[in-house]
């Protein structure tokens, strides 16, 4: 079994490697001042991180896969913000969690996480480097209202984020999923900390799939990536900066807006809308016509010419087919 890496050695192996060009074991060996033993399992780890490296014998090894890593020096920062960059985490919303609210705001990105979470409890997994994975921690003076619309304002700011780097054809699918062409592009996850009445903090995990996930790595469910939304890769940290762009203005102002300039937004890439869906929660599943979002962000669902509101968090809604 191989050793894990500590974190410097993964970032200089990942480094090395990255261009996706071959490159010889006695470079690789003299560069890190190991043996030729000890450099074959360190390249044996990197596949718990799902890198797939081939080796050729006379020629070396190299990665399936050409990686662009991130770099907080290239990415543009809003005014006032800290960015920080983990290779490799547990979770960025859990990192940002336990860190000291005055720090806010304040945004983690990873190129992989071993504990990524999702709604309901969800694992969110991707290889090293394929996606982006990024947190964003902001505190409200006092309880902002409309905080429980909060996700589907991200997910606007996640689509036109996207839309500006080239990808225009995302749609949002309540309460905090991100499609394109009927498959899974991204996913939110917001968590708060606070009283009613008083201070407010929120912590936004926003997991965007980038690059396509190679055989045996995929999620269990439809899935594309940005990378095949356009002829031409996605710039991971222009992509970055263009997410953080749209959260800070959107948060700087959500305290004195509401939900109110976002709800039109939301309603016009909603993927639900006038679909059948299935809704599942406590007792039996049920079946319904989305009808959009009420202005308190609640799935509005007609059952018998009747419509019930449904809030995020209670319960979970499926499409019967994908657009």
């Amino acid at each position: 079994m191989a050793e894990p890496l500590n974190p410097g050695q993964h970032r200089a192996l990942v480094g090395a490697l990255a261009d996706g060009d071959w490159h010889s074991g006695a470079d690789l060996s003299e560069t890190f001042g190991i043996s030729r033993a000890a450099l074959g399992k360190r390249i044996d780890a990197l596949g718990a991180f799902g890198l797939q490296v081939e080796r050729r014998h006379g020629t070396g090894y190299r990665l399936q896969t050409r990686l662009d890593l991130l770099d907080t020096d290239a990415i543009a920062t809003p005014a006032g913000w800290r960015l920080e960059l983990q290779p490799v985490t547990g979770s960025t919303n859990s990192d940002l969690l336990a860190r000291d609210a005055a720090e806010d705001p304040q945004a983690l990105l990873a190129e992989y996480q071993q504990g990524g979470r999702g709604r309901r409890g969800r694992q969110w997994v991707s290889p090293f480097g394929h996606s982006l994975m990024l947190s964003a921690a902001w505190s409200f003076p006092t309880w902002p209202r409309d905080l429980g619309c909060l996700p589907l304002a991200v997910g606007v700011c996640a689509a036109e984020a996207l839309a500006g780097q080239g990808i225009g054809e995302v749609l949002l699918k309540w309460p905090n999923d991100l499609y394109a062409r009927g498959r899974k592009l991204g996913g939110i996850l917001l968590e708060h900390r606070g009283e009613t009445g008083g201070a407010c903090r929120i912590v936004i995990g926003i997991g965007l799939n980038v690059r396509p996930f190679a055989d045996g790595q995929a999620p269990d469910q439809p899935w594309i990536a940005a990378d095949q939304l356009r002829d031409t890769p996605v710039d991971r940290n222009a992509l970055a900066a263009a997410l953080l762009s749209q959260l800070a203005a959107m948060l700087a102002a959500y305290a004195d807006t509401g939900f109110a300039p976002w709800r039109g937004r939301w309603q016009a890439r909603d993927l639900t809308l006038d679909r059948k869906v299935n809704v599942l929660g406590p007792g039996a599943p049920w079946q319904g016509i989305a009808r959009g979002i009420d202005t308190q962000g609640a799935l509005q669902v007609e059952v018998d010419g009747q419509l019930k509101p449904l809030h995020s968090g209670e319960v979970s809604v499926r499409m019967e087919t994908p657009r």
